[in-house]
């Protein structure tokens, strides 16, 4: 739920803030509310913006590509300076074999996240509303059966004044 900072001032002190919910005062900002408990931002921070997804798409080919460049090189020189030795450790051959697997799997990822990007052009835009002509035409509203704005209106009887009898 996202609250106007007004809400929170009062006077020229920012500190001086009221919950919300339950109207506490002297409250403290990116705290929880001492009376029941709802969350009280700051609202003189700026706010993080939410970075589209083509952002995030090219952060993944990004990564993907050093991932693939780093693991087949490491793996490359661990098979050029210690393979094939007489002396070479099994975990030399277990560590480059995962780390030909990693470059295997980031291959993969960045062939999907490439195609995800052709298909995310191709897609319509979100912002526009797209309408489809039906050549039928709203049906005129019916106001007989129309709930009264009242529950109780014309539902109670009149009470007349009573004068006691004497």
């Amino acid at each position: 739920m996202k609250y106007s900072h007004k809400l929170f001032q009062c006077g020229n002190r920012f500190n001086d803030m009221f919950c919300p919910r339950c109207g506490k005062a002297d409250q403290v900002q990116e705290t929880y509310c001492r009376q029941c408990g709802l969350y009280l931002p700051d609202f003189s921070k700026p706010i993080k913006r939410e970075s589209p997804p083509e952002e995030h798409l090219k952060a993944n080919t990004v990564l993907s590509v050093m991932t693939i460049i780093a693991s087949f090189t490491l793996s490359f020189f661990l098979f050029l300076v210690l393979g094939f030795r007489s002396f070479t450790h099994p975990l030399i051959y277990v560590t480059a074999g995962i780390l030909l697997a990693m470059g295997g799997w980031h291959i993969q990822t960045l062939i999907r996240t490439l195609m995800l990007k052709q298909q995310w052009k191709r897609r319509a835009p979100l912002n526009e509303i797209q309408s489809a002509p039906t050549g039928k035409l709203l049906d005129q509203a019916n106001f007989t059966d129309a709930i009264p704005a009242s529950v109780t209106e014309h539902t109670t009887r009149h009470l007349a004044k009573t004068t006691p009898t004497d």
